[in-house]
């Protein structure tokens, strides 16, 4: 769908701190979901001294932590403190480690697409070991793994309003989720949702971040020494599409938490020898060059042959027949006006697996667009000749 963005008449974070008093001003509990990464630190601060300011009741505030299990060493240290600074005003600190469903790009390749973090059974080869007050078991979970995170907090947050620091500004995708929520049309993680800071780009984030000297995870800063771009600095899970990208960078960072994670997931090494590859969705200047010049392909005749005459080879598993039958009818509505670049963005997402069909989302947008801009120029050019 189209985004449509409107320049507001107030700077974000004043526009955020409106939208938190709003929230809290319903007298409903209210959860902050909290991940110890840059955005959720600025959702959670803003919080705070709204609540040291008096503004807002503290009791009434519950932040959740879904420990991931697989996470840095910097970010269990930043839950640690907002713990105890959030205790201390008088609001909830929920540190949870339970077998709930994570996406899994390198499960994929197993013919599954998720893990299941605190597995129980394999205690032995657990990444981290949770502290002695996080909470292991919840009757709202479905037990094991049959619940990711997002479902699990909608479900305990179903007595209030659950409060994320998602923002657009992160991908199109996200850009296109909040535009939905606003026409009440979110879906499940939309419903009693509120998004206080989705408005902010990245140099908000970071400026705000510096302007109240708030400390964050070490994890950044080590990323950003070994070159990931600033846009690119996410701390989430390891194995899924958003966070498999930082994964290759633990072993020289961090080389104690490398050995833990590939004790934790065998096929950690793939994003060591195969990053620069379809398996990843990459297509980079380097790789081409290392490959030379390929035959040419006729990326629509693949597509076609992935999707109808060899579907079971790549949407054979039960959970991936959603994502066969949402390519499916992407093809049939849309071939005719997609290139064959267009054709080889979505083959590369069908070899690679696209559980949450974000990639396809993705190419909604870019092949809508595209046909727009196509469709005014040409219209310009008759009207020209009309005159």
């Amino acid at each position: 769908m189209a985004v449509k963005r409107i320049e507001g008449t107030i700077d974000v974070v004043t526009a955020a701190r409106q939208r938190l008093l709003n929230v809290f001003s319903n007298g409903v509990p209210v959860y902050l979901s909290f991940s110890a990464g840059k955005d959720s630190l600025c959702l959670v601060h803003l919080v705070y001294e709204l609540i040291r300011a008096g503004k807002i009741d503290p009791k009434l505030l519950v932040a959740l932590f879904i420990d991931e299990e697989a996470i840095y060493d910097s970010m269990e240290q930043m839950a640690l403190r907002w713990r105890k600074r959030l205790i201390a005003v008088g609001a909830q600190f929920r540190w949870y480690c339970l077998p709930v469903k994570q996406s899994s790009v390198l499960h994929y390749l197993q013919s599954t697409e998720s893990w299941i973090t605190w597995e129980p059974g394999k205690e032995d080869c657990w990444v981290r070991q949770p502290p002695p007050f996080a909470i292991m078991r919840s009757p709202y979970l479905e037990y094991p793994g049959q619940m990711n995170y997002q479902e699990f907090c909608q479900t305990i947050a179903r007595d209030g309003i659950q409060i994320v620091g998602l923002r657009g500004a992160e991908s199109i995708q996200r850009a296109e989720f909040l535009s939905r929520v606003a026409l009440g049309k979110g879906g499940i993680t939309g419903r009693n949702c509120q998004y206080p800071i989705y408005d902010w780009r990245d140099r908000d984030v970071w400026l705000y971040i510096k302007e109240h000297n708030l400390d964050f995870p070490d994890a950044y800063i080590h990323l950003y020494q070994v070159g990931v771009p600033k846009r690119q600095l996410r701390l989430c899970n390891f194995f899924g599409s958003e966070g498999i990208a930082g994964l290759r960078w633990i072993a020289e960072t961090d080389p104690q938490l490398w050995q833990q994670v590939e004790k934790r997931e065998p096929n950690a090494y793939l994003t060591l020898l195969y990053w620069d590859s379809e398996m990843f969705k990459r297509r980079t200047r380097k790789r081409r060059e290392l490959e030379g010049d390929e035959p040419l392909k006729d990326y629509k005749a693949e597509c076609k042959r992935m999707i109808f005459t060899e579907s079971a080879k790549f949407f054979g598993i039960e959970s991936m027949k959603h994502v066969h039958s949402a390519y499916r009818a992407f093809y049939v509505r849309n071939s005719g006006v997609m290139t064959q670049e267009h054709f080889r963005i979505m083959h590369d997402a069908i070899l690679a697996g696209d559980p949450k069909l974000r990639s396809l989302r993705a190419l909604y947008t870019t092949v809508y667009k595209e046909y727009a801009d196509v469709s005014r120029a040409d219209s310009s050019r008759k009207g020209g000749e009309t005159v």
